[in-house]
């Protein structure tokens, strides 16, 4: 379930290219950075912006692979997060603990972006996407309690899930950093669902196979209800995520810089 949390690959794409200039070079202090040959030009008064900008994420996915630097945009082939912590509380029938080191997420890059909406007086974005499938890896340690079970363990885990869709909301507004005017991600809300998910995780209960089984076993068979419990909590983490992933670029580049009127 908690893969889709890694969905920021293609959501920071979208986030940047609102407001992104392409067929002039994109500057930082030294001017020295040349994506022209790799970025739709997009103009911020242009009637059709919502289309302009579709085109231009369509235009970027060749590159996502290997990644962009330059715009933070991390390899998306597999795309690697170093760490991921989760707390779920005494909510509902799940409360857990766990840690998800060196993961690593295949698929994102095949995202099909299917409507943006920007409203720049508000400075407000909506975005729809949807994804064939993705499957992650990474080495895992949890403790707690799911649908009343116990459930404990430290491993590798594994897992695939498809046919996700995504809306997300993001509200920014306009700060000043050394004198000039930078965009800044306030927050951002996101609703995802899965269509189905298959997960694995191996050397549960201190390496006892029969309960490490049953207890796969029987996530894989009531994972949508699980799925649920975590939702809000991975909602939050998706966006805290994105937020500190999007302001690394806008607080670094100052809107001027990269804005066509």
């Amino acid at each position: 379930m908690t893969s889709s949390k890694y969905n920021l690959c293609f959501l920071a794409l979208v986030l940047f290219m609102t407001n992104i200039r392409s067929e002039n070079d994109f500057l930082d202090h030294t001017r020295s950075t040349k994506l022209s040959k790799i970025l739709r030009q997009c103009h911020r008064s242009d009637p059709n912006l919502n289309d302009c900008i579709k085109c231009a994420i369509e235009d970027l996915r060749p590159y996502l692979a290997r990644g962009i630097p330059e715009l933070f945009i991390p390899s998306c082939e597999p795309l690697y997060i170093p760490e991921i912590v989760m707390n779920q509380g005494n909510k509902g029938s799940v409360s857990v603990q766990s840690i998800y080191r060196n993961i690593s997420v295949y698929g994102p890059s095949q995202f099909i972006l299917k409507s943006v909406k920007v409203d720049m007086e508000k400075e407000r974005i909506r975005i729809k996407v949807w994804l064939p499938h993705l499957h992650m890896t990474a080495n895992y340690s949890i403790e707690g309690r799911i649908l009343m079970l116990p459930i404990s363990g430290h491993g590798l885990s594994e897992g695939n899930y498809t046919n996700i869709e995504a809306n997300v909301l993001i509200q920014g507004n306009t700060i000043q950093i050394e004198g000039r005017n930078h965009f800044n991600v306030q927050d951002v809300a996101i609703d995802f669902q899965i269509g189905h998910a298959s997960i694995y995780l191996s050397d549960l209960f201190e390496g006892d196979l029969e309960l490490g089984e049953a207890m796969n076993t029987f996530l894989n068979d009531n994972w949508r209800h699980v799925a649920q419990e975590f939702k809000p909590i991975l909602e939050e983490t998706i966006g805290d995520l994105f937020k500190k992933f999007a302001n690394k670029l806008y607080h670094k580049y100052p809107i001027e810089d990269f804005l066509l009127i």
